[in-house]
């Protein structure tokens, strides 16, 4: 997420071994086409009132990913608020996805 984000995306796309990702904290300026080449199940995490990655560009590179198995999730506050609980859930996501 965030720095990791605008590093994963790229990765994400170019790598054929990952299986599923979590990314958010991150906007499309520089990851749309990198994003759109993404076809695994992702769940992103979007900070609503985030005063570094805008709303806007957030929701923009959750549209460019190419995945039928992504998932939005939006949280009040600022970047670096995400909520405990998003943590637990993503480690859920990911033995969903990866057993």
């Amino acid at each position: 997420m965030s720095l990791g984000c605008g590093l994963g995306v790229p990765f994400v796309a170019a790598e054929p071994r990952v299986r599923a990702a979590v990314l958010g904290l991150g906007g499309a300026l520089a990851s749309a086409e990198a994003a759109a080449r993404i076809t695994v199940p992702v769940r992103f995490l979007l900070q609503w009132d985030d005063e570094r990655v805008p709303r806007a560009q957030g929701l923009a590179l959750f549209d460019a990913l190419a995945s039928a198995g992504k998932t939005l999730h939006a949280n009040p506050g600022r970047h670096g608020e995400l909520p405990a609980f998003e943590a637990d859930s993503s480690l859920r996501f990911f033995q969903r996805h990866l057993g």
